[in-house]
């Protein structure tokens, strides 16, 4: 009893930790109930059952759970769109049922407790467990502790992004198909299965929509990635810490960049991007699953058709979770094809099948989910790298100056973005290209990922989400080569402290050197983001050096030192980025309001009238606002990007922001397509008649929200409409 207490001892410590960060957020205890049980209910209860169908054989039950639970959110996603479509939206807490009553079937009832022939080790558990703790305290300082639920005050500030977020998680509880909630009628051509998920929480747990957004969905998701990479890292190996590396690779090591604050000139991997756009988290859980799929039916372990269609339920996930991740896929099929056609003369057919089922979800999202919307993306060869290879303006350079630096670029990137997935190299060296297929499957997504990004470019950058999708194949590879590295130094268990103690004092002695530079960085040429990369590895090169050859001289008189170098030198590489999701907090803690990035005001008046408005109206009804533009330094400009009445009152309007509606793509810069359309809806407010109200009630319009710090709103718009509510400067209107 004790034995078996004890293994359930790093989930429940690791599982506390993160309930205790959540609670210290200021979440309600209610609502942290209501979607555990939620999560309970509908995702790990189904998802693991019908895993349990259709995998191989039963190895260890944190495979089950952390399988099914991606295997759940795939059979939620087909629960939501069927109940949606046929408008039966307040059965889904029933859904689950389903899938319970087809298990208690003689035939199936045996998968509710399986015999497991494994059971991971205490240092597996525990070391997975602290992953879980430090990222969730990470996610506390960063995003948790930095963005309430409800503003607290009128000058509140909210990362850019959340609401919007929070609106298409509005839109998919209320509608299908979805549309952009903040221009009532438009197509929403987007990658919204996201959104859909963290609308069930609130369909079926009761949650609110808001506390889902910025309380529970992101940490669940990411505690659930993390697990899966231990697991699939694990699986696709054979070698249970591949999987534990990997998750450390992907969760607590940061990007090289030694700047304080801490800046990202080519983008991010996980830093930031995971809470600022929660669809990178969930497409990742669903890709890292589909990785666990894949390998067994390349490598001939498992080829039935319940692989086959597990594959397809992930691929269809995938297909509407980020438009990154297939094509991703594709490109990692790819190269595992050719590989085997080169080494077997014979055409793989599994590979084939798989690459078809990925073509047809890639072609899915494309024509169906998208409508063939590219959101500005073309083709565009090095493109994200020349913004700081360009001379500054007014200035020429010569052809050898230019080589330079772009070259200089180029290898800022590699040391930026690419050094955790240094782990690879050995591997390729040693096996000399004859990897296994499991290994032409990793490095095909790791080489894609890179490679989309460097050939073309998007108008907001968005080309970074595919080194993101690539970086899930990249970090289980680069950790399967650092624990082949590990494994032939043979360490006794003295020299593994030793290595653990060296890796401690690097990633401290790194932070503190990270502190000690703050604000040096200078100058204005578009290469200056870059320099501090290039002048830290060239600093830590040398003290690399000084310890190679420290390392040489003392190996005579120190056998056991010989032919442990390797080790050394990887462990440092792989290492030396740990600083920073450290020092991303410490620049998170310094603007306690909103956080670090791209902030905007979030009052509380306007969140608390925005929810009135949800919960005196219906579902199908429009709202109508005076508020469009975010707050400009130039008079006469407007920035149209504000999400708050549709992110918290869950209801479509007829106009209010619009920049990321499919047609503008991103670009803030381009005026409303429909200007008749808005001058109608601003002049209800300005300058209301009988006429314009009566267009706007066609229109499906049944409340104006007025917000008298946009502009003046005519004292007349109460002869057309009734006073329903106020709160502070908010006024809200119902038409007669």
């Amino acid at each position: 009893m004790t034995a078996r207490l004890t293994r359930w001892l790093p989930p429940v410590v690791a599982f506390l930790a993160v309930v205790a960060l959540v609670l210290a957020a200021g979440t309600p205890v209610v609502e942290l109930a209501r979607y555990c049980a939620y999560a309970v209910w509908a995702v790990l209860l189904p998802g693991t059952l019908v895993y349990r169908a259709l995998r191989a054989t039963p190895r260890t039950l944190v495979e089950d759970v952390a399988m099914g639970a991606a295997v759940g959110l795939t059979l939620e996603l087909a629960a939501w769109a069927a109940f949606s479509a046929l408008d039966l939206r307040f059965l889904l807490p029933g859904w689950p049922l389903v899938v319970v009553a087809v298990f208690l079937t003689r035939r199936l009832r045996r998968h509710w407790r399986p015999a497991y022939p494994d059971r991971p080790s205490a240092a597996w558990s525990w070391s997975l467990a602290a992953i879980v703790v430090f990222w969730t305290l990470y996610l506390y300082v960063v995003f948790l502790a930095r963005n309430p639920v409800v503003p607290t005050s009128e000058q509140t500030m909210q990362y850019l992004d959340l609401s919007y977020q929070l609106s298409l998680a509005g839109e998919a509880k209320n509608h299908l198909p979805l549309h952009v909630p903040q221009v009532a009628g438009e197509p929403l051509n987007y990658h919204w299965f996201a959104y859909a998920h963290m609308a069930m929480a609130s369909l079926v747990g009761g949650a609110d929509l808001a506390a889902v957004s910025l309380r529970f969905a992101i940490p669940a998701l990411c505690a659930l990635t993390i697990v899966l990479t231990a697991v699939v890292g694990a699986r696709v190996s054979r070698k249970p810490w591949v999987g534990v590396v990997a998750a450390a690779l992907f969760f607590t090591v940061g990007e090289f960049n030694f700047t304080d604050p801490v800046t990202m000139p080519f983008g991010t991997q996980a830093t930031f991007v995971i809470w600022h756009g929660m669809s990178m988290i969930y497409s990742w859980a669903l890709l890292v699953a589909l990785i666990g799929v894949l390998v067994p039916i390349i490598t001939g372990e498992w080829r039935s058709w319940r692989g086959y269609l597990l594959a397809a339920l992930l691929i269809a996930a995938s297909s509407g979770a980020k438009a990154s991740s297939l094509p991703v896929v594709l490109a990692a099929l790819l190269l595992v094809a050719v590989a085997q056609l080169v080494r077997t003369k014979r055409i793989p057919w599994p590979v084939v099948l798989l690459g078809l089922l990925a073509a047809a979800g890639q072609f899915f999202a494309t024509a169906v989910l998208y409508r063939f919307q590219t959101y500005a993306t073309d083709v565009n060869v090095f493109g994200s790298l020349a913004v700081f290879a360009g001379p500054p303006a007014g200035e020429q350079r010569g052809w050898w100056e230019q080589a330079t630096i772009a070259v200089g670029v180029f290898v800022a990137f590699l040391l930026n973005m690419q050094l955790r997935q240094a782990g690879i190299i050995p591997l390729l060296w040693r096996q000399r290209l004859r990897l296994e297929p499991a290994q032409w499957l990793l490095l095909g997504g790791a080489l894609g990922g890179v490679a989309a990004y460097l050939l073309v470019r998007q108008l907001s950058d968005g080309q970074q989400y595919f080194a993101r999708a690539g970086f899930a194949f990249g970090v289980l590879l680069s950790a399967w080569g650092f624990v082949d590295v590990f494994e032939r130094a043979r360490l006794s268990a003295r020299a593994r402290w030793y290595l653990g103690a060296f890796a401690a004092f690097l990633a401290v002695a790194t932070v503190l050197a990270q502190l000690a530079d703050a604000g040096r960085q200078t100058g204005s040429s578009p290469f200056a983001p870059v320099t501090p990369i290039l002048k830290w590895s060239f600093f830590l090169l040398l003290c690399g050096v000084a310890g190679a050859l420290g390392w040489y001289a003392a190996r005579g008189s120190r056998p056991e030192m010989r032919g442990r170098g390797g080790l050394v030198v990887l462990t440092a590489i792989l290492v030396v980025g740990a600083p920073g999701l450290v020092m991303d907090m410490v620049k998170s803690a310094r603007s306690p309001n909103g956080g670090a990035y791209y902030n905007t005001a979030m009052p509380r008046s306007r969140v608390l009238a925005a929810r009135w408005v949800r919960d005196h109206s219906s579902p199908g009804d429009v709202l109508a606002t005076n508020v469009h533009c975010l707050p400009v330094k130039y008079v006469g400009q407007c920035d149209p990007r504000t999400f708050w009445l549709s992110a918290y009152a869950e209801r479509r309007v007829l106009v209010e922001g619009w920049t990321f509606a499919p047609r503008i793509a991103g670009d803030a810069l381009k005026p409303f397509w429909d200007q008749e359309l808005l001058a109608r809806n601003d002049r209800a407010f300005t300058e209301p008649t009988h006429d314009d109200l009566a267009a706007l009630k066609a229109d499906g319009v049944r409340w104006l929200v007025a917000d008298s710090r946009s502009g003046q709103v005519s004292p007349e718009l109460a002869e057309y409409a009734d006073l329903r509510h106020t709160e502070g400067q908010i006024s809200v209107y119902e038409l007669r």
